[in-house]
């Protein structure tokens, strides 16, 4: 059975939806630009052999739709490459890895590009199917699904009263509300793990410290590759990061989803745009190839759990990537957990055992952002940067996905 490795990471900067540097660059362009980026860096493959290209985009449609995949395909010249569009959500480029990683285990193929691109800025907003779930949710019955209608008055309701406690819906025999929005699940967790606003903040804070310190090391731009906008400004930088951001500043934002509500701006990612990009070999390629491999796969995990808690999805499927690699938490050099809300990695981070040392080292999505169908490859490459950096070997990465999922993946470090 042949092992998976990773040759080549790229990524974009990441933008603020809406106002933010990359606003007017459309999906598939931008895609297009990261995985040639990617693909430059090993000038030794002939792109014939390719075998296959997956896109992870977390909400296709508008721009972002038509198979996307293969618009993208298109757009870098290669007519016979087949592609795919695939979303799991905020985990939608760690699917398309892990879809390259289990097509080279079953013999199907020794090259893969596995890549993503999320361009909230620009969702098609004609019709309300295509808005994210937060913004669906808000302008009522937008999904219209009667099944799912009780549910979301339940939700409703109990975010106005400030929901003291999470409450499983099924015990009362009732559905989970699946459109809840991503920051009334997080106050879930909130209430269910006793996390307080005070510890939230302070995770805020260190996220984007460590992402101040790790830009003046020159961290991320070892990863970033620069992009160009219609108007020809050349961006090479996150728009997210603030620079002197104190406790005492984020202690006073207001609560965004609750009036009592303990998840503010500071504790959570803000809405972005951007795309990353792996190539991905059988271990024999790479040898044919004469290439020195960055990474090697070594187990993938996915769980779910409760849509309205859907923020403890890290946990459990760390924790069975783990036991397929053969390793415990004890194992792993570093970690990075997607930081969607500090109120979610606070409680995943404390009973997977990782020590804080280990978890996101130069900051996480709080601070750069979290375009969600960039997220796992962009985590990718952040991992094995970091592991580079800091001279260690095994990474795990792990994320929730919104509608109530975890994913994650082990690598190991091999230059």
């Amino acid at each position: 059975m042949s092992d998976a490795v990773i040759v080549a990471t790229a990524r974009s900067p990441i933008g603020r939806a809406g106002k933010g540097s990359l606003r007017d660059l459309r999906a598939d362009d931008l895609a297009a630009t990261i995985i040639q980026a990617a693909l430059d860096k090993v000038p030794g493959l002939d792109p014939t052999l390719i075998d296959d290209l997956y896109l992870g985009c977390g909400l296709p449609g508008g721009e972002q739709g038509f198979n996307m995949g293969k618009v993208v395909a298109t757009l870098l010249g290669l007519d016979s490459l087949p592609a795919a569009t695939v979303t799991r959500y905020c985990a939608s480029s760690l699917q398309t890895t892990r879809m390259a990683f289990h097509a080279i285990k079953a013999g199907e193929g020794d090259v893969f590009i596995s890549a993503g691109v999320e361009m909230v800025s620009r969702y098609a907003r004609g019709n309300s199917d295509w808005l994210p779930p937060d913004a669906a949710a808000a302008v009522g019955g937008a999904w219209n699904n009667p099944r799912f209608e009780a549910a979301q008055a339940r939700s409703a309701r109990r975010a106005e009263a400030g929901a003291p406690t999470w409450h499983d819906p099924r015990s009362d025999g009732e559905l989970p509300d699946i459109y809840l929005t991503m920051g009334q699940t997080a106050e879930n967790l909130a209430q269910l793990h006793g996390v307080s606003r005070e510890e939230m903040d302070a995770f805020g804070v260190r996220s984007q410290n460590l992402a101040e310190q790790a830009i003046k090391d020159g961290f991320w731009a070892r990863e970033i590759t620069p992009v160009t906008t219609p108007d020809g400004t050349v961006v090479s930088t996150d728009d997210g990061p603030r620079p002197g951001i104190t406790l005492e500043g984020t202690a006073s934002l207001k609560p965004v989803f609750r009036p009592d509500g303990r998840i503010t701006a500071g504790n959570c990612c803000p809405l972005n745009d951007g795309a990353a990009a792996v190539v991905i070999m059988s271990g024999a390629k790479a040898r044919e190839l004469g290439l020195t491999p960055l990474a090697r796969i070594l187990s993938t995990g996915v769980t779910a759990m409760s849509p309205e808690i859907m923020g403890i999805g890290p946990v459990e499927a760390s924790r069975q990537a783990l036991r397929r690699a053969g390793m415990t938490i004890d194992d792993v050099d570093l970690c990075e957990i997607n930081e969607a809300f500090a109120a979610q990695v606070i409680p995943s981070y404390q009973q997977l055992g990782l020590p804080l040392e280990k978890l996101n080292t130069m900051g996480g999505a709080i601070a750069v952002g979290h375009p969600f169908g960039m997220t796992g490859a962009r985590i990718t490459g952040t991992l094995i940067n970091a592991l580079q950096w800091h001279d260690k070997s095994i990474g795990l990465e792990t994320m929730c996905v919104g509608g109530g999922q975890g994913m994650a993946m082990v690598i190991e470090r091999l230059s």
